[in-house]
Protein backbone atom coordinates (compact mmCIF):
# COMPACT_ATOMS: atom_id res chain seq x y z
CA UNK A 1 0.00 0.00 0.00
CA UNK A 2 1.22 3.36 -1.07
CA UNK A 3 2.35 5.08 2.13
CA UNK A 4 0.80 8.76 1.33
CA UNK A 5 -2.37 10.09 0.12
CA UNK A 6 -5.38 12.21 0.02
CA UNK A 7 -6.39 10.70 3.32
CA UNK A 8 -2.91 10.64 5.17
CA UNK A 9 -1.08 13.19 7.31
CA UNK A 10 2.67 13.38 8.01
CA UNK A 11 2.79 14.53 11.81
CA UNK A 12 6.98 15.95 12.08
CA UNK A 13 7.10 15.95 16.28
CA UNK A 14 9.23 18.58 17.30
CA UNK A 15 12.04 19.15 15.25
CA UNK A 16 13.48 22.01 17.15
CA UNK A 17 16.70 23.30 17.98
CA UNK A 18 16.77 22.41 21.59
CA UNK A 19 16.22 18.62 20.37
CA UNK A 20 17.83 18.45 17.17
CA UNK A 21 21.02 20.65 17.50
CA UNK A 22 23.71 19.27 19.43
CA UNK A 23 23.99 22.85 21.08
CA UNK A 24 20.22 22.22 22.09
CA UNK A 25 19.76 22.14 25.95
CA UNK A 26 17.80 19.16 25.51
CA UNK A 27 19.75 17.45 22.56
CA UNK A 28 18.51 13.97 21.42
CA UNK A 29 21.47 12.05 20.33
CA UNK A 30 20.88 10.89 16.69
CA UNK A 31 18.27 13.82 16.41
CA UNK A 32 19.80 15.88 13.88
CA UNK A 33 20.49 12.79 11.66
CA UNK A 34 17.04 12.16 10.77
CA UNK A 35 16.39 15.61 9.20
CA UNK A 36 16.76 14.24 5.92
CA UNK A 37 14.82 11.51 6.27
CA UNK A 38 11.98 13.91 7.92
CA UNK A 39 12.65 16.10 5.18
CA UNK A 40 12.13 13.54 2.03
CA UNK A 41 8.68 12.26 4.03
CA UNK A 42 7.29 15.60 3.35
CA UNK A 43 8.43 15.48 0.06
CA UNK A 44 7.00 12.21 -1.00
CA UNK A 45 3.60 13.37 1.29
CA UNK A 46 3.23 16.63 -0.63
CA UNK A 47 3.92 15.06 -3.79
CA UNK A 48 1.22 12.80 -3.19
CA UNK A 49 -1.33 15.61 -1.54
CA UNK A 50 -1.28 14.42 1.14
CA UNK A 51 -1.20 17.06 4.60
CA UNK A 52 1.93 17.54 6.07
CA UNK A 53 1.90 19.34 9.97
CA UNK A 54 4.52 19.72 12.26
CA UNK A 55 4.31 20.28 15.96
CA UNK A 56 7.01 22.66 18.23
CA UNK A 57 7.25 22.94 22.18
CA UNK A 58 6.20 26.18 22.90
CA UNK A 59 6.69 27.13 26.90
CA UNK A 60 7.04 30.16 29.11
CA UNK A 61 10.31 30.79 30.43
CA UNK A 62 8.53 29.33 34.10
CA UNK A 63 6.32 25.97 34.30
CA UNK A 64 6.23 23.23 36.55
CA UNK A 65 7.66 21.38 33.42
CA UNK A 66 10.68 22.72 33.97
CA UNK A 67 13.20 21.41 36.86
CA UNK A 68 14.04 25.00 38.07
CA UNK A 69 10.17 25.02 38.97
CA UNK A 70 9.63 21.50 39.92
CA UNK A 71 9.23 19.34 37.59
CA UNK A 72 12.32 16.86 35.60
CA UNK A 73 13.28 18.90 32.63
CA UNK A 74 16.21 21.60 31.84
CA UNK A 75 14.65 24.65 30.15
CA UNK A 76 13.91 24.08 26.88
CA UNK A 77 11.55 25.61 23.68
CA UNK A 78 11.16 28.89 25.08
CA UNK A 79 8.83 30.49 22.75
CA UNK A 80 10.17 32.82 20.37
CA UNK A 81 13.58 31.97 21.13
CA UNK A 82 16.36 30.09 19.05
CA UNK A 83 15.41 26.58 21.11
CA UNK A 84 11.80 26.52 19.86
CA UNK A 85 12.39 27.32 16.48
CA UNK A 86 12.49 24.75 14.19
CA UNK A 87 16.01 23.19 13.15
CA UNK A 88 17.85 25.33 9.95
CA UNK A 89 18.00 22.35 8.31
CA UNK A 90 14.17 21.01 8.64
CA UNK A 91 11.87 21.75 5.68
CA UNK A 92 8.88 23.34 6.83
CA UNK A 93 5.54 22.83 4.18
CA UNK A 94 2.98 22.91 6.24
CA UNK A 95 1.36 24.56 9.44
CA UNK A 96 2.25 24.12 12.86
CA UNK A 97 0.51 23.05 16.92
CA UNK A 98 2.10 25.20 19.36
CA UNK A 99 1.95 22.89 22.58
CA UNK A 100 2.67 23.76 26.62
CA UNK A 101 2.15 26.81 25.69
CA UNK A 102 0.61 27.90 29.22
CA UNK A 103 3.10 26.09 31.02
CA UNK A 104 1.10 22.14 30.48
CA UNK A 105 3.08 19.45 29.76
CA UNK A 106 3.00 19.02 25.67
CA UNK A 107 4.54 15.72 24.87
CA UNK A 108 1.33 14.50 22.69
CA UNK A 109 0.76 16.92 19.15
CA UNK A 110 -2.72 16.27 20.14
CA UNK A 111 -3.54 16.44 23.93
CA UNK A 112 -1.87 18.64 26.57
CA UNK A 113 -2.03 18.16 30.88
CA UNK A 114 -1.74 20.09 33.01
CA UNK A 115 1.75 19.64 35.32
CA UNK A 116 -0.11 20.09 38.59
CA UNK A 117 -3.73 19.26 38.34
CA UNK A 118 -3.20 16.63 35.40
CA UNK A 119 -6.29 17.99 33.75
CA UNK A 120 -5.64 17.50 30.00
CA UNK A 121 -6.86 19.80 27.07
CA UNK A 122 -6.54 19.23 23.07
CA UNK A 123 -4.69 20.93 20.71
CA UNK A 124 -5.75 22.10 17.44
CA UNK A 125 -4.16 19.06 15.77
CA UNK A 126 -6.98 16.86 15.79
CA UNK A 127 -9.36 19.40 14.34
CA UNK A 128 -6.82 20.31 11.84
CA UNK A 129 -6.94 16.29 10.34
CA UNK A 130 -10.81 16.05 10.60
CA UNK A 131 -10.94 18.75 8.61
CA UNK A 132 -9.09 17.34 5.94
CA UNK A 133 -10.43 14.16 5.93
CA UNK A 134 -7.15 12.64 7.39
CA UNK A 135 -7.52 8.82 8.38
CA UNK A 136 -4.23 7.70 8.42
CA UNK A 137 -1.26 9.18 10.24
CA UNK A 138 2.89 8.61 9.64
CA UNK A 139 4.84 10.09 13.00
CA UNK A 140 8.13 10.82 13.04
CA UNK A 141 10.60 13.59 14.73
CA UNK A 142 11.41 13.65 18.41
CA UNK A 143 11.48 12.25 21.06
CA UNK A 144 10.80 8.56 20.96
CA UNK A 145 10.58 7.92 23.86
CA UNK A 146 8.35 11.12 25.03
CA UNK A 147 6.80 13.11 22.32
CA UNK A 148 6.51 11.15 19.30
CA UNK A 149 5.32 8.44 21.59
CA UNK A 150 2.44 10.34 23.36
CA UNK A 151 1.46 11.64 19.78
CA UNK A 152 1.26 8.12 18.44
CA UNK A 153 -0.53 6.33 21.17
CA UNK A 154 -2.99 9.29 20.90
CA UNK A 155 -3.52 8.91 17.47
CA UNK A 156 -4.14 5.03 17.83
CA UNK A 157 -6.78 6.34 20.67
CA UNK A 158 -8.40 8.83 18.35
CA UNK A 159 -8.90 6.03 15.57
CA UNK A 160 -5.99 6.94 13.00
CA UNK A 161 -4.30 4.17 11.41
CA UNK A 162 -0.68 4.64 12.61
CA UNK A 163 2.71 4.27 11.46
CA UNK A 164 5.83 5.59 12.98
CA UNK A 165 8.91 5.55 11.01
CA UNK A 166 12.07 3.75 13.00
CA UNK A 167 14.86 5.73 10.32
CA UNK A 168 13.21 9.24 11.20
CA UNK A 169 13.36 8.93 15.15
CA UNK A 170 15.55 9.64 17.80
CA UNK A 171 15.15 9.10 21.77
CA UNK A 172 16.26 10.61 24.96
CA UNK A 173 16.42 7.45 26.88
CA UNK A 174 16.99 8.85 29.93
CA UNK A 175 16.51 5.66 31.53
CA UNK A 176 18.69 3.43 29.43
CA UNK A 177 16.24 1.11 27.00
CA UNK A 178 13.55 4.16 27.07
CA UNK A 179 13.28 4.05 23.29
CA UNK A 180 13.07 0.28 22.73
CA UNK A 181 10.60 0.24 25.89
CA UNK A 182 8.65 3.35 24.05
CA UNK A 183 8.71 1.08 20.62
CA UNK A 184 7.10 -2.03 22.33
CA UNK A 185 4.77 0.32 23.76
CA UNK A 186 3.46 1.63 20.38
CA UNK A 187 3.57 -1.66 18.55
CA UNK A 188 1.26 -3.14 21.71
CA UNK A 189 -1.26 -0.65 21.02
CA UNK A 190 -1.28 -0.98 17.03
CA UNK A 191 0.65 1.58 15.97
CA UNK A 192 2.40 -0.20 12.64
CA UNK A 193 6.42 0.61 12.55
CA UNK A 194 8.50 0.75 9.57
CA UNK A 195 11.70 2.37 7.59
CA UNK A 196 11.00 4.92 5.46
CA UNK A 197 12.27 2.56 2.41
CA UNK A 198 9.96 -0.03 3.84
CA UNK A 199 6.34 -1.62 3.43
CA UNK A 200 4.30 1.42 1.72
CA UNK A 201 7.35 3.82 0.97
CA UNK A 202 8.40 5.02 -1.77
Amino acid sequence: MQRYGPRTALVVVDVQNDFADPKGSLSVTGGEATIPVVNGQAAAATAAGAFVVYTQDWHPAHTPHFAQDGGIWPVHCVGDEWGADFHPALDVVGPSVHKGTNGEDGYSGFTMRDPVSGAEVPTELDGLLQGRGVERVVVCGLATDYCVKSTALDAVRLGYATTVLLDAIAAVNLALGDGDRALDELRSAGATLETSGGPGGD
